[in-house]
This record gives structure tokens, C-alpha cells and sequence, in this order.
């Protein structure tokens, strides 16, 4: 199981840059705004892979 390592104000800046992102590429924006669905799915889930190879918490729980 990913134990959770995104929280706080950290997952409230994902989720809103990823749904930017994903609305600028809707409105016809550059192909590589779709990146936007990294963020917002690192912020719904809790979960960043790269935070988890660093070493990085954000999240004061820290719970599965």
C-alpha cells in the first residue's frame, strides 16, 4: 500500500494547477498542458512517487 506523502496546502496547489492546466489544454492550449493530469492525480491520491524516492512528507498524518 502508498503510504500518503502529499497534504496540506501542497495537495490544494495541485489539484488547482493540474485543473488549469487540464482547462487551458480544453480551451485549446499547448499539447503538453494535459500534463496538468500529474498534479491533480498526486493531489487526489495523496501520493507522489518522486516524494517518495526523496524522502519528502507533506503530509502531517503520514497514514496509508
Amino acid at each position: 500500500m502508498m503510504k500518503s506523502n502529499v497534504g496540506g496546502i501542497d495537495k490544494i496547489l495541485r489539484i488547482v494547477v493540474g485543473l488549469a492546466l487540464i482547462a487551458w489544454a480544453l480551451m485549446g492550449g499547448p499539447v503538453w498542458a494535459w500534463i496538468g493530469v500529474l498534479p491533480l492525480a498526486t493531489g487526489l491520491f495523496n501520493f507522489c512517487g518522486l516524494y517518495a524516492l526523496l524522502g519528502i512528507n507533506t503530509c502531517k498524518t503520514g497514514k496509508n
